[in-house]
C-alpha cells in the first residue's frame, strides 16, 4: 500500500505571491503545446508559419483556462458557486472542467481562424494533437494536489490520500495522464503525421478522448457532491463524453465524404 507525498502545493514564495504547482503545471503544458505547434508548423505544405504559434497557443490558453473554470462551475457545482460567486476566481485551488475548456478553445480556434483567414476545421485539425500535453501536465497537477482520487482498490498500487479515508485508492490521475494525455497524444502525432482531410483529425481527437476519459472514469471516484448520475455508474464525466464520441463520428464520415467528394 502506498501512501500520496503530500506534496506542498505551493511550488515557490516570492514575497506575498504564492506560484502554485498547478499552475505551473499549465505552463508546462502550453509551452510543451507550443514547441510542438512549432514542429507541426515546420512540416512540409503544412500551411502554417512557426512564427503563428504565439498567437494560437495564447488564444487557446485564455479559451482553456476561462472555458475550463466557468464549465467547472456550471457542470459540477452550479449552486455553491451561485451561493459562493467570489470563489469562481479560486481556480488555484483546482475546479476545471476539460469539456467546458474544450468549448473555450472551440471558440480560440473559431476566433483565430477569423484573425488569419483559416476555416475553424482547418485550425482544430492543428491544434489537437497538442492538446494532450495540456492533458497530462492538469492530470499530474491534481495528483499533486491529492484531488480527485480513484476508486478504493485492493491492488499492490493502490494508495491513502489524504482527506480521502484511511483506505488505498486507484490514483486515476496517473491513469487519466498515461491515457488522456501520453497515449493520446501518440494516436493524434501518429495520425496527422501524414495529410488527412479536413475534420479528420477533430474527429480522432473527440473520438480518442471520449473513450480514453470514458474508460478512466471507471477508476475515479465520482464527485462527492455529484455522485453517479445515471444507472449507479455512469459519472458526470462519462456523460459530458457521449456527445464527443458522437461528434467525433459525424466528423470521421464528414471527412471522408469530402476527401471523396
Amino acid at each position: 500500500m502506498l501512501h500520496h507525498p503530500a506534496i506542498d502545493p505551493v511550488a515557490l514564495h516570492l514575497g506575498p505571491l504564492a506560484i502554485r504547482w498547478y499552475g505551473l503545471m499549465y505552463l508546462v503544458g502550453f509551452a510543451a503545446a507550443w514547441w510542438l505547434g512549432r514542429r507541426r508548423a515546420q512540416r512540409p505544405g503544412s500551411g502554417w508559419q512557426a512564427s503563428e504559434l504565439g498567437d494560437l497557443i495564447f488564444y487557446c490558453a485564455m479559451g482553456a483556462v476561462l472555458g475550463g473554470r466557468i464549465g467547472y462551475v456550471l457542470f459540477y457545482q452550479p449552486a455553491y458557486y451561485l451561493s459562493h460567486p467570489a470563489a469562481i476566481l479560486q481556480a488555484w485551488e483546482g475546479g476545471m472542467s476539460f469539456h467546458g475548456g474544450l468549448i473555450g478553445v472551440l471558440l480560440a480556434c473559431w476566433l483565430f481562424g477569423r484573425k488569419t483567414g483559416r476555416g475553424f476545421f482547418t485550425v482544430t485539425d492543428f491544434a489537437a494533437p497538442l492538446v494532450p500535453t495540456g492533458l497530462l501536465a492538469g492530470r499530474l497537477g491534481n495528483f499533486i494536489n491529492g484531488e480527485l482520487w480513484g476508486r478504493v482498490t485492493d491492488l499492490p498500487w493502490g494508495m491513502v490520500f489524504e482527506g480521502a479515508g484511511p483506505l488505498p485508492r486507484h490514483p486515476s490521475q496517473l491513469y487519466q495522464a498515461a491515457l488522456e494525455g501520453g497515449l493520446l497524444f501518440v494516436i493524434l502525432w501518429l495520425y496527422s503525421a501524414r495529410p488527412r482531410p479536413v475534420m479528420a483529425v477533430s474527429g480522432v481527437f473527440l473520438i480518442g478522448y471520449g473513450t480514453l476519459r470514458f474508460i478512466g472514469e471507471f477508476a475515479r471516484e465520482p464527485d462527492a457532491f455529484l455522485g453517479f448520475v445515471a444507472f449507479d455508474w455512469l459519472t458526470m464525466g462519462q456523460l459530458l463524453c457521449l456527445p464527443m464520441l458522437v461528434a467525433g463520428a459525424a466528423l470521421l464520415m464528414l471527412s471522408r465524404r469530402h476527401s471523396a467528394a
